[in-house]
């Protein structure tokens, strides 16, 4: 068996593992590349597998930098089946549509080709199979997999893979984007039985949060802040679990009158269609919303909150006067409705910018949260002089600790072989450190473009 890592190795976005046996071929994910200067170049690159050859395509989760690069694949040939869970194939839908609007209005501003149509996402589509959790599919002749919960957005998954070899199996396991819990809505991320070979993220593999428990409490203390000091509490949100997430605490927040009534939007069209999912699938919410929902709690509808679908009414949250809340993406503010909002607010010093998100190299999230005083958007220079706090215990990521936990409570048989993906280079090689001086387990950071004979 072979493993090639052709994206997330060195960085964190463009997951993509072509993995090959002696009879079967198929990618972990095809996500896009983000936020560095040679990310679009990254995209446009043709695969350096031929896409004709693959025979399905697994999928962790429905964020872009995992799923952004699946329209390339029917437009180059791939006639198969992509296997995710159903709320996955249905976040992914809007997903794509949304990569491709924005893909599209680069295009006519730069000047640019453009990567892929609308056309080319309901092609697509056409190819997604769900395969609820838990349940183990046979794919082809020599492999079968099992989703399990990640824990990490609704529908996220860690990928158990066997594949026969002659009378034995060798059973590989993809964590995906392990979760950051205890979160809102999600379930905590689940445990595996076993695994001869692991690849783990480490998005935060040097890192460790503030407890969970405390974001509740911070968020609060951010909104009464920004309602001393009569301002603007900007939160720049990812259209995908974490807006869900901070509805679902403002929300409560609201319900047991810790804070007061104030004007709070929601000014993101794509994450008002992730929550109208998110309404189809509580099923696989946690324990604490299912019983929320039992009593008769909306959990994304409170008094004072507003979601703002068109430009005219996004346009009209200006006119409205502080304190107010206003949620936008994108979450790294390297696109999206949270532009707007940046350029408008940041010079104010009674405005407030709340960072819950990863933000990656290369983006104005990343520079705003390393202390610039003075950025650039849409070509013109704005001044910061609002207030900037960053909240880890939000990420959606595991921290070191979480993820060595994770790697430590594999039942049964140790791995022989751990590879590290989805991070920084800082952060791959302090996770793989720390595996190998706390874990005992042979342990590497993938190389892009390497291939590992396993």
């Amino acid at each position: 068996m072979k493993i090639t890592f052709y994206g997330a190795a060195g960085e964190v976005t463009g997951s993509c593992a072509l993995v090959e046996t002696k009879e079967s071929k198929f990618l972990v994910d095809c996500g896009m590349f983000q936020g560095s200067y040679f990310a679009h170049e990254k995209n446009f690159k043709p695969f350096d597998f031929n896409p004709k050859e693959l025979d399905f395509v697994l999928l962790t989760h429905a964020h872009v930098d995992h799923c952004g690069r699946l329209p390339l694949l029917p437009m180059s040939g791939f006639a198969g089946k992509i296997y995710c869970t159903p709320a996955t194939r249905d976040l992914s839908e809007i997903i794509l549509l949304d990569a491709a609007k924005v893909i599209k209005e680069e295009a006519m501003k730069h000047g640019q080709e453009i990567l892929y149509k609308d056309k080319d996402v309901i092609s697509v589509m056409d190819h997604f199979w769900g395969i609820d959790y838990g349940k183990k599919q046979r794919l082809s002749s020599d492999v079968t997999v099992r989703f399990r919960d990640a824990g990490h957005i609704l529908g996220s998954a860690i990928i158990e893979i066997w594949i026969k070899e002659g009378f034995k199996n060798k059973k590989i396991v993809f964590s995906g984007d392990l979760g950051n819990y205890p979160a809102p809505i999600v379930r905590n991320t689940e445990m595996i039985d076993g695994a001869n070979f692991v690849v783990v993220e480490s998005t935060y593999g040097g890192r460790i949060h503030e407890p969970a428990e405390l974001r509740t409490s911070m968020l609060r203390q951010a909104i009464l802040d920004s309602i001393g000091r009569g301002g603007v509490l900007m939160i720049p949100t990812f259209a995908l679990e974490r807006t869900q997430e901070v509805l679902y605490e403002l929300n409560y927040l609201h319900e047991t009158r810790q804070i007061p009534r104030i004007p709070i939007f929601l000014d993101s069209p794509l994450a008002i269609e992730a929550v109208e999912i998110y309404k189809r699938y509580t099923n696989i919410f946690d324990a604490e919303a299912k019983a929320r929902i039992r009593e008769g709690d909306e959990l994304f509808k409170f008094d004072g909150l507003e979601m703002t679908r068109s430009v005219d009414q996004s346009k009209r949250i200006n006119k409205v006067s502080p304190p107010k809340v206003i949620l936008a993406g994108s979450g790294m503010s390297n696109g999206g409705r949270i532009l707007y909002h940046l350029k408008l607010y940041l010079p104010n010093p009674k405005s407030h910018l709340l960072i819950i998100s990863y933000q990656a190299e290369g983006t104005l999230g990343r520079a705003l949260r390393d202390g610039a005083k003075k950025v650039t958007i849409d070509k013109e220079k704005v001044t910061v002089k609002a207030k900037v706090t960053a909240i880890g215990s939000y990420s959606s990521h595991a921290d070191q600790p979480k993820l060595l936990h994770w790697l430590k409570s594999i039942a049964g048989p140790k791995p022989k072989k751990v590879f590290v993906v989805h991070g920084e280079e800082k952060s791959s090689l302090m996770l793989a450190d720390g595996i190998k001086q706390k874990l005992k387990l042979d342990t590497e950071v993938a190389i892009k473009d390497k291939t590992y004979e396993i």
